[in-house]
């Protein structure tokens, strides 16, 4: 039985790019009949007007409607409950997955996705024969013609896994032995098919992303952290698009920033470095975000900034970013490694049957993996040729050793020299996480780190892991005050801070009300027009006045004067409304606020900027950024976030506040 190619398939997705992709992924499958939709109210319409669909494949996290809400509503209505329901998500970690299978979803595949990820999802919902219809024996058990077990290693195609590359090199150029066991290397797509090559025992061992790994571990796989597969690696870079100035927020604010896993150090060194912009950086569905963190395959990456001018860049493994700049389309703005010196990112895992089944074979590897990372460190022009043919045996990459070798020879770009692993990093990384983006969970550490191979590969490193770290408080995830404040100092020591611009400093649109002058940052400003009619919706606090429609989109509009408790005014044709961007559940959205008149726009300096005054305790004054003192005239600075976002701190008692501050 084959999968029927003309069936109808409605395929939600926000993203352009990555909609435009998706929909290439199902081509290659051989679908054509596809209804491409941006939201789940689009598809719910487009399921309602043209007949019943074969399949549903829907993103998670998308405005108006998202991806559970679709789910849930279809499963509640008979006529499309029965319909097949794919949700696709960036959302990787196992919790997700579990959630949106209790919701009634016949599959969950993680973005970024390959077309076989999908084409066998597909398959295995509509009872297609597998291609495989035989099971592989378990990757454990395989040997060699000589009686030796064949160690089964999964890689993508970065700089980080070079030092598996250089190892089969060495085995191969018979410049290391390998007595115990066969090396072979399997090169996957994206992380997703790492994860699940792991989970399913395809592999016996894998590099892999540190989070990754522990998340694994969490959700009950059966691995162990053997060696650190590299140190620092990853860059940043920002699209040339745009106008890249002193003060950075302007630049990254209300647009879109790719990471190559939503369990990853890049994700993690990226909300550190924004959320010290004064940013509000994350995934959609994650709580309001003002500078969207979107899941994109390393590879794709260059494409997605090329073609969408509402990204700002990515954090990426080398050599990805070296590309990207090479070409032209983005530009460096810090290596991993300036901002944690040293970090660990990628680590070796091996499953647990195989370190118990062949512990001299794991012995082997991790000696002679050891012995690569030197020869990296002290051969890089030859690792750099290691590199082309491991990494990109087709030349579909464009590799080129030049590049590589100057990646390799980047003083604060990877390192290999030094694989041990570092528990109380891994520590950091996991309490970052979790305690600061709400991500994983915490791990004991002494139980997922097997150091009994890394002691024997680097006696020089040898150290008690005890003495690292107390397992008792990792382990069930308590720690005491003084604890928690030895672990804050502990990061911020590891992790320097790299923003040198003030958050609150920079261009103001400066409008009156009454008589005072009010000012919000031009990086929110989308539009200034002038008053219109707007729509009435019953049931809404008395300072929102409804909706109005600016070219299609409608947008709702609040009355500024009332939201801070003034006295309302008749408008006039000196009233204008400004169309905001503020942070939103899925990235930015758009409201309209009245006022009395638009000033001038105005660059205001750090050191004009006064702290807002202290009215006591039961007033909550967050929504003012600081006074503004320019030209013998005060300027109240807003935080439009604070005012009407999902942090709003006056939605509920806003006349309390502005009679405190009138």
């Amino acid at each position: 039985m084959a999968l029927d190619k003309n069936m109808r398939i409605i395929l939600a997705e926000d993203g352009g790019t990555m909609r435009k992709m998706e929909v290439r992924i199902l081509n290659q499958i051989g679908f054509e009949n596809i209804a491409a939709c941006q939201d789940g109210v689009e598809a719910m319409r487009e399921l309602e007007s043209a007949g019943e669909a074969s399949l549903v494949i829907s993103d998670w996290n998308m405005p108006n409607k998202n991806g559970m809400e679709l789910l849930q509503e279809m499963r509640a209505d008979q006529r499309f409950a029965s319909i097949p329901f794919i949700m696709a998500t960036g959302q990787g970690d196992k919790q997700y997955v579990a959630q949106a299978m209790e919701a009634g979803a016949n599959g969950v595949v993680a973005k970024p996705f390959s077309p076989d990820e999908l084409k066998s999802l597909i398959e295995q919902i509509f009872g297609v024969a597998q291609e495989k219809s035989v099971p592989p024996v378990p990757a454990g058990l395989e040997t060699d013609t000589q009686g030796k077990p064949i160690l089964k290693v999964a890689h993508i195609q970065i700089t980080d896994h070079l030092a598996l590359g250089v190892m089969k090199s060495l085995i191969h150029t018979h410049q290391a032995e390998s007595r115990t066991f066969t090396l072979e290397t399997v090169c996957m797509p994206n992380w997703n098919r790492v994860q699940s090559a792991l989970e399913t025992g395809e592999v016996n061992a894998a590099f892999i992303l540190a989070p990754i790994a522990m998340d694994l571990f969490n959700y009950g796989t059966p691995i162990r952290l053997v060696l650190f597969a590299h140190r620092n690696g990853s860059i940043m870079v920002r699209s040339k698009t745009g106008q890249y100035g002193k003060i950075q927020q302007q630049f990254f604010k209300h647009r879109t920033f790719y990471i190559p896993h939503k369990m990853s150090i890049h994700h993690m060194l990226a909300h550190k470095y924004f959320s010290e912009m004064g940013l509000k950086p994350g995934m959609a569905g994650g709580g309001a975000v003002n500078l969207l963190l979107d899941v994109v395959a390393p590879v794709n990456m260059p494409e997605f900034l090329a073609d969408n001018p509402s990204s700002c860049g990515f954090m990426v493994a080398e050599p990805i970013g070296s590309r990207a700049i090479a070409s032209g389309i983005a530009e460096r703005q810090f290596l991993s490694g300036e901002m944690w010196a040293n970090h660990p990112c990628c680590v070796v895992v091996f499953r647990q049957e195989f370190l118990d089944q062949h512990p001299e074979a794991v012995h082997e590897f991790t000696r002679i993996l050891v012995q690569a990372g030197q020869f990296i460190h002290q051969e890089p022009e030859k690792a750099s040729e290691i590199a082309v043919s491991f990494l990109d045996p087709e030349g579909k990459l464009g590799l080129k050793a030049p590049l590589i070798r100057q990646v390799l020879s980047e003083p604060m770009g990877i390192k290999t020299d030094d694989l041990y692993p570092s528990i109380e990093d891994l520590d950091i990384i996991q309490r970052y996480m979790n305690e600061n983006m709400n991500i994983g969970s915490l791990i004991d550490l002494n139980s997922f780190v097997d150091l009994r191979f890394a002691q024997a590969a680097c006696p020089d490193r040898i150290r008690d892991a005890a003495a690292q770290l107390d397992s008792s408080e990792t382990a069930t995830g308590t720690v005491s005050e003084g604890r928690k404040e030895r672990e804050d100092s502990r990061t911020e020591l590891k992790i320097k801070s790299l923003n040198t611009s003030s958050a609150r400093e920079g261009k103001y649109l400066v409008f009156q009300l009454a008589d005072e002058r009010y000012g919000v940052s031009v990086m929110d400003v989308r539009e200034i027009i002038q008053m219109r009619r707007i729509t009435f919706v019953p049931n809404m606090p008395g300072f929102y006045k409804g909706t109005i429609n600016l070219r299609g989109k409608v947008i709702p509009v609040t009355d500024l004067r009332l939201t801070l408790g003034m006295a309302p005014i008749d408008y006039d044709d000196r009233t204008c409304i400004i169309i905001l961007e503020m942070a939103g559940a899925t990235g930015s959205t758009l409201v309209g606020v009245t006022m009395d008149a638009a000033v001038e726009v105005l660059d205001i300096q750090e050191d004009k900027i006064q702290d807002t005054p202290y009215f006591g305790e039961r007033v909550n004054t967050s929504f003012i950024t600081g006074l503004a003192r320019t030209n013998n005239k005060t300027t109240t600075l807003l935080d439009i976030d604070k005012l009407y976002g999902a942090d709003s701190v006056i939605f509920n008692a806003p006349a309390a506040n502005a009679q405190a501050l009138c």
